[in-house]
């Protein structure tokens, strides 16, 4: 999440400081998101399955995503553009979805790859 920087009096402002408490917030966001970058990348998932998690995403509406991409993520995943991501993993499967997400303009494919992880996270391993 952004945080602005708040400086009134700009007279003692430390910008190596203040970037420097920017930079360790992210770092402590990175390592659970790369943890879960691995598990999902280990996550082998059945074709039928990722049909399924296609149906929940775009059919049952569980994402904020237009349903007209169902077929390019479709597409993506069983046709993968990358040799990395032919495997059927889970890891493969979110780069299907964020890969269509970018014919959408930029604030609806915002909006939607930031919902994508909620998405994919609840889905049982």
């Amino acid at each position: 999440m952004f945080t602005p920087v708040l400086a009134k009096h700009t007279k003692s402002f430390n910008l190596i400081d203040t970037l420097s408490v920017g930079v360790d917030r992210i770092q402590r966001n990175f390592e659970p998101l790369q943890r879960q970058v691995e598990l999902w990348r280990k996550t082998q998932i059945t074709d039928d399955t990722a049909k399924l998690i296609f149906y929940s995403a775009f059919i049952d509406g569980k994402l904020e995503a237009p349903r007209t991409l169902l077929p390019e993520v479709h597409r993506l995943y069983f046709e993968p553009q990358y040799p990395e991501f032919a495997a059927r993993t889970m890891w493969s499967l979110s780069n299907a979805f964020t890969s269509a997400f970018k014919k959408l303009d930029p604030v609806p494919q915002f909006k939607a790859t930031a919902k994508l992880g909620g998405f994919l996270a609840q889905l049982p391993n």
